[in-house]
Protein backbone atom coordinates (compact mmCIF):
# COMPACT_ATOMS: atom_id res chain seq x y z
CA UNK A 1 0.00 0.00 0.00
CA UNK A 2 1.67 3.42 -0.84
CA UNK A 3 0.95 6.91 0.03
CA UNK A 4 -1.37 7.76 -2.56
CA UNK A 5 -3.90 4.94 -1.42
CA UNK A 6 -3.45 5.78 1.70
CA UNK A 7 -4.53 9.11 1.27
CA UNK A 8 -7.57 8.38 -1.13
CA UNK A 9 -8.69 6.22 1.29
CA UNK A 10 -8.49 8.76 4.09
CA UNK A 11 -9.94 11.35 1.56
CA UNK A 12 -12.97 8.61 0.93
CA UNK A 13 -13.32 8.33 4.70
CA UNK A 14 -13.68 11.92 5.14
CA UNK A 15 -16.09 12.19 2.57
CA UNK A 16 -18.24 9.67 4.00
CA UNK A 17 -18.48 10.93 7.22
CA UNK A 18 -19.41 14.59 6.27
CA UNK A 19 -21.86 12.54 3.98
CA UNK A 20 -23.59 10.81 6.29
CA UNK A 21 -22.80 13.77 9.70
CA UNK A 22 -23.99 16.74 6.97
CA UNK A 23 -27.37 16.37 6.71
CA UNK A 24 -28.28 15.63 10.49
CA UNK A 25 -25.90 18.65 11.62
CA UNK A 26 -27.25 21.17 9.24
CA UNK A 27 -30.73 20.45 9.77
CA UNK A 28 -30.37 20.46 13.51
CA UNK A 29 -28.45 24.12 13.20
CA UNK A 30 -31.61 25.22 11.42
CA UNK A 31 -33.57 24.17 14.09
CA UNK A 32 -31.28 25.78 16.44
CA UNK A 33 -31.27 29.07 14.89
CA UNK A 34 -34.88 29.18 14.02
CA UNK A 35 -35.46 28.59 18.06
CA UNK A 36 -33.23 31.04 19.10
CA UNK A 37 -34.86 33.18 16.73
CA UNK A 38 -38.43 32.39 18.72
CA UNK A 39 -36.58 32.44 21.64
CA UNK A 40 -35.50 35.94 21.62
CA UNK A 41 -38.58 37.13 20.13
CA UNK A 42 -40.81 35.72 22.93
CA UNK A 43 -38.32 36.28 25.60
CA UNK A 44 -38.87 32.44 26.02
CA UNK A 45 -35.31 31.30 27.10
CA UNK A 46 -35.76 27.72 28.56
CA UNK A 47 -33.10 25.05 27.22
CA UNK A 48 -34.79 21.87 26.96
CA UNK A 49 -37.12 23.23 24.23
CA UNK A 50 -34.23 23.69 21.70
CA UNK A 51 -32.90 20.42 22.87
CA UNK A 52 -36.02 18.23 22.71
CA UNK A 53 -36.54 19.60 18.58
CA UNK A 54 -32.62 19.42 17.91
CA UNK A 55 -33.34 15.66 19.14
CA UNK A 56 -36.63 14.84 17.31
CA UNK A 57 -34.90 16.46 14.12
CA UNK A 58 -32.13 14.17 14.44
CA UNK A 59 -34.08 11.25 15.19
CA UNK A 60 -36.36 11.78 11.77
CA UNK A 61 -33.10 12.06 9.92
CA UNK A 62 -31.94 8.80 11.42
CA UNK A 63 -35.99 7.26 10.41
CA UNK A 64 -35.61 8.52 7.35
CA UNK A 65 -32.23 8.54 6.47
CA UNK A 66 -31.40 5.55 7.78
CA UNK A 67 -31.02 2.74 5.58
CA UNK A 68 -29.20 5.14 2.73
CA UNK A 69 -26.63 5.97 5.61
CA UNK A 70 -25.61 1.96 6.25
CA UNK A 71 -25.86 1.15 2.74
CA UNK A 72 -23.44 3.73 2.55
CA UNK A 73 -21.50 2.61 5.46
CA UNK A 74 -21.55 -0.79 4.41
CA UNK A 75 -20.00 -0.29 0.60
CA UNK A 76 -17.29 2.31 2.19
CA UNK A 77 -16.78 -0.79 4.41
CA UNK A 78 -16.59 -3.51 1.92
CA UNK A 79 -13.95 -1.53 0.04
CA UNK A 80 -11.98 -1.36 2.60
CA UNK A 81 -11.79 -4.62 3.24
CA UNK A 82 -10.98 -5.47 -0.07
CA UNK A 83 -7.99 -2.98 -0.06
CA UNK A 84 -7.27 -4.92 2.69
CA UNK A 85 -7.71 -8.08 1.11
CA UNK A 86 -5.68 -7.30 -1.95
Amino acid sequence: MDTTTVIDVLREAVSVALELGGPMLILSMLVGVVIAIFQAVTQIHEQTISFMLKLIVVILVLLIGGSWMLTTLQDYTKEIFALIAA
